[in-house]
C-alpha cells in the first residue's frame, strides 16, 4: 500500500474560499477513485493561503481485475438489437456464449479488463477534477484556458515517491514545493508527506489551518494579558485571518487617543471590517486603545515597522469614522425620516416609510396588550430606522440600530425609546440576546411581524433551503420574544392587525395569512424546541387542538404532556387508547357509521366497563375546570387516573359481544376514552 501526496500551489486563495476548497478537493478526488474500484486507508485535506493539499494513505499499487458477464438479446433478435449490445459491451460477436436460459437462447458475454495502475487513474482522477473544481469565482490568466481562483504556479504529485505526471494547461507536476514567500521562498524536494510537512514547517508554514488558529488565538491571549488587557472573542474573524497568513505573529497596536471618543461599536466594526484587526477590553468591557494585528512573517526588528505601519493605515480609517461620528450627530434623527421614503423596502410592501408608519401603529397595539408605554412604543418604532440615513450605517451597515441609539440618546430621546431602537432587530439569531425591556420587546415584535405579515401575504415565503428575506430567522426572534418575556400575547390578532395597516392590495387575505403563519410559526416552534430537546410531536399533539397562538400556553401544554408520557401511567394509557381507537375505528368502518355518542348507564353490565363509565365522567368534571384555569398539569394528573380502569376493562370484557345494543354502547364507551384524552392533546400524534 502507498502514499498519494497532492499540493496545488497558487497565488492567495481568499480565505472565505479556503476550507471549502479543500472539502471539494478531497471529495472529487475520492469519488474519483471509487468510480474506479480504488479503495483506501485514510485521506486528509489541508490548505494554506497558498496551497491546497490532498494526502491519501493505503492505496493499492494498481485497480483490481474485473470481469463482468453481460447478458444480451435473444439468438435470432433483430441485427440492429445485437449490434447495440456488441456496442456497448465492446466486443466482437465471436466472443459471446449462447445459452439457454429455459425461456430461449441468449447471446451472453463475459468481459474481463485487467486493473490499471494507480499512478494512471490519479492522473486521470485530478485532471479532471481540476478542470471541473467547483470555485465560487475562477479567472484565466496569461494566454491560457483553463480557470483557477487565482493563477496555479506549480503542481506537487506524488504517489508512492515517484512524480505523477499531471498536467494543467502548460503547469507540468514535479516532486517541489516551496515555503514561506518571504521567509522561505526557495523551492526543496519532497519524497512524501511526513518529508513535506517537515521541511514545510521549517520553510516557515503551518500546514494544518487548526494549528494556526490555535497558534494566533495563543499569541492574541497572551499578548493581551502582557497588557493587562482582554481579548475580544471573535471567532470569525478569526477563521478569516487563519487563512490570511501562513506564519502568524501577532503584535500589539495602539489607537490614536483622538478617537476614543467614538462608540466602541464603531472602532471594534472599523478595525474588523477593513483591517482585521483584533480588539482588546478593558477590565470593565470597555474598548481599550490596543489592537492586534496578525502579521504573516518574523520581522528583524520585532515587528516594530509593521505596527508603525498598521498604526498609520488605522488613523486614516478611523479619521474617516470619527468625521462621520461628528457629521451625523448635527443632524437630529427625526429629520432623516422623510428620506426613508426616497429607499425602497420591497417592490410590493412600499418604501421604508411605510413600513415605519405600520410598525409604529402596530408596536403601539403592542405595548397595550403587553403592559408597555404606547407613545413610548410608537416613537421608538418611528426613529427605529431614521439611522439607515446616516453616514455612519452607510460605511458601516452592521450598525443599523446601534447607531441610532448613540443619536437617539444625542437628541434627548428617554432611555427607554433609545434602547429600543438599539433592540428592534433582536434576537437575529439563537444565541443572540433577547430584549427584555417592555418597549424594545413591543418595538422588536411588531418589526418582524410586519416583515412575516408582508411577505407572506404577497406570497414569498422560504421554499426548501431558500430565505432570501430571512422569514425564518424572523419567526424565530418573535417565538423567542414571547416565550423568554413569558407574554400571553395571541398572535392570529397581531398578524390580521398588521395585514390591515399595508395600503396596498395584498395577494392573500388577512385570514389566509394568519392561516399560513401560523402553520409556518409550528413549523419553526418544532426546530426551536427540538434544540432544546423537546419532541416534535408532542408540539403536533397540541397544536391539533388548535388556539397555537398562544405560545406560552402552549408550551405550558407540551411541558405537561411531556412529563405524562414519562410517567409509567400516561405511557400505558397512550397505549390503551392507541387499541381503544383502533377498536372504533375498524368496527365504524365494519359498520357504516359512528359510535360516537352518549353511553347508556342501564346497558353497562360488567362491573369493569360500570367502573371505566364512573371514571371516564369523574376525569371529564376534573379535566374541564383544570384546562380553563390552565392547569395542565392538574389535567394530565387526572388523566392518568384513567389507567386502572381501561386496564381491567380490557382485562375483562369482550367488547364485541352477541347484543347488539351492549356491543354499540361499550363501542360508546370505547369512544368516550378518545373523546377525553384528546380534549388536552390530539394522542394521535404522538409517536413510538
Amino acid at each position: 500500500m502507498a502514499e498519494f501526496l497532492l499540493e496545488l500551489f497558487s497565488e492567495e486563495i481568499p480565505a472565505r474560499m479556503q476550507a471549502r476548497a479543500a472539502q471539494d478537493l478531497e471529495q472529487l478526488v475520492v469519488d474519483g477513485l471509487r468510480k474506479h474500484g480504488l479503495d483506501f486507508g485514510s485521506v486528509r485535506s489541508l490548505v494554506t493561503p497558498r496551497r491546497l493539499v490532498l494526502v491519501i494513505d493505503g492505496l493499492p499499487a494498481a485497480t483490481p481485475d474485473v470481469s463482468e458477464e453481460r447478458r444480451g438479446p435473444r439468438v435470432g433478435a433483430p441485427a440492429q438489437a445485437l449490434e447495440g449490445f456488441l456496442k456497448g459491451a465492446g466486443i466482437a460477436l465471436a466472443d459471446c456464449e449462447q445459452r439457454d436460459t429455459g425461456k430461449g437462447v441468449f447471446y451472453f458475454a463475459v468481459i474481463s479488463r485487467k486493473g490499471q495502475p494507480t499512478a494512471d487513474v490519479l492522473k486521470a482522477v485530478v485532471e479532471q477534477t481540476m478542470a471541473d473544481f467547483p470555485w465560487p469565482k475562477s479567472m484565466r490568466w496569461g494566454s491560457r484556458s483553463e480557470r483557477w481562483i487565482r493563477p496555479l504556479q506549480s503542481i506537487l504529485a506524488l504517489f508512492d515517491g515517484r512524480v505523477v505526471p499531471i498536467s494543467f494547461g502548460a503547469v507540468q507536476a514535479g516532486a517541489t514545493s516551496r515555503g514561506h514567500r518571504f521567509m522561505a521562498p526557495d523551492a526543496f524536494d519532497v519524497v512524501g508527506f511526513s518529508d513535506y510537512s517537515a521541511r514545510l514547517a521549517t520553510a516557515r508554514v503551518m500546514l494544518d489551518p487548526a494549528l494556526r488558529r490555535d497558534a494566533i488565538l495563543r499569541q492574541a491571549e497572551a499578548a493581551a494579558r502582557k497588557e493587562g488587557l482582554v481579548l475580544r472573542r471573535d471567532d470569525g474573524l478569526l477563521a478569516e485571518v487563519t487563512g490570511l497568513v501562513e506564519w502568524p505573529v501577532v503584535l500589539v497596536g495602539t489607537i490614536d487617543q483622538a478617537f476614543m471618543d467614538v462608540p466602541d461599536e464603531v472602532l471594534i466594526t472599523s478595525m474588523r471590517s477593513h483591517q482585521k484587526y483584533f480588539s482588546l477590553l478593558k477590565a470593565d468591557g470597555r474598548l481599550a486603545n490596543r489592537f492586534l494585528v496578525v502579521a504573516n512573517m518574523e520581522a528583524r526588528d520585532g515587528g516594530k515597522a509593521i505596527v508603525a505601519g498598521n498604526e498609520r493605515v488605522l488613523r486614516a480609517r478611523l479619521s474617516d469614522a470619527k468625521f462621520f461620528w461628528d457629521t451625523d450627530r448635527r443632524h437630529r434623527l427625526e429629520s432623516r425620516l422623510p428620506k426613508l421614503a426616497e429607499r425602497l423596502y420591497y417592490a410590493k410592501l412600499g418604501t421604508m416609510a411605510d413600513k415605519v408608519e405600520r410598525v409604529s401603529a402596530l408596536a403601539a397595539v403592542i405595548a397595550g396588550a403587553i403592559g408597555a408605554d404606547a407613545l413610548e412604543a410608537g416613537r421608538a418604532a418611528r426613529l427605529a430606522k431614521a439611522d439607515l440615513s446616516s453616514e455612519m450605517v452607510g460605511e458601516f451597515p452592521e450598525l443599523q440600530g446601534v447607531m441610532g441609539r448613540y443619536y437617539a440618546v444625542n437628541d434627548g430621546e428617554v432611555p427607554a425609546v433609545a434602547e429600543a431602537i438599539a433592540d428592534h432587530y433582536a434576537p437575529q439569531g439563537p444565541n443572540d440576546r433577547c430584549p427584555t425591556a417592555p418597549v424594545s420587546i413591543a418595538v422588536a415584535l411588531a418589526d418582524k411581524i410586519d416583515s412575516l405579515v408582508g411577505f407572506f401575504a404577497i406570497d414569498e415565503k422560504p421554499t426548501g433551503s431558500k430565505d432570501p428575506f430571512a422569514l425564518r430567522r424572523a419567526a424565530l426572534g418573535v417565538i423567542r420574544l414571547v416565550l423568554e418575556n413569558g407574554l400571553r400575547l395571541p398572535l392570529r390578532p397581531l398578524f390580521l392587525a398588521a395585514h390591515r395597516a399595508f395600503k396596498d392590495s395584498l395577494s392573500l387575505t388577512a385570514e389566509r395569512t394568519a392561516d399560513d403563519l401560523l402553520d409556518f410559526f409550528a413549523d419553526r416552534l418544532k426546530v426551536h424546541l427540538r434544540e432544546k430537546g423537546v419532541r416534535h410531536d408532542l408540539i403536533s399533539a397540541v397544536f391539533a387542538l388548535g388556539g397555537g397562538d398562544d405560545l406560552v400556553r402552549l408550551l405550558a401544554r407540551v411541558d405537561a404532556l411531556k412529563d405524562f408520557l414519562a410517567s409509567e401511567d400516561g405511557a400505558n394509557l397512550v397505549t390503551a387508547y392507541r387499541r381503544a381507537a383502533n377498536i372504533v375505528r375498524i368496527e365504524e368502518k365494519k359498520d357504516g357509521g359512528s359510535h360516537g355518542g352518549a353511553v347508556d348507564p342501564a346497558l353497562l353490565e360488567a362491573p369493569e366497563e360500570k367502573a371505566l363509565g364512573d371514571g371516564l365522567a369523574a376525569v371529564r368534571m376534573a379535566v374541564a375546570p383544570a384546562l380553563a384555569a390552565e392547569d395542565f398539569a392538574g389535567a394530565m394528573a387526572a388523566l392518568a387516573r384513567l389507567r386502572e380502569p381501561v386496564d381491567a376493562f380490557f382485562e375483562k370484557v369482550t367488547v364485541n359481544c352477541d347484543e347488539a345494543a351492549v356491543r354499540q354502547n361499550r363501542l360508546r364507551l370505547l369512544s368516550g376514552i378518545g373523546q377525553t384524552m384528546e380534549a388536552i392533546a390530539d394522542f394521535s400524534k404522538i409517536e413510538g
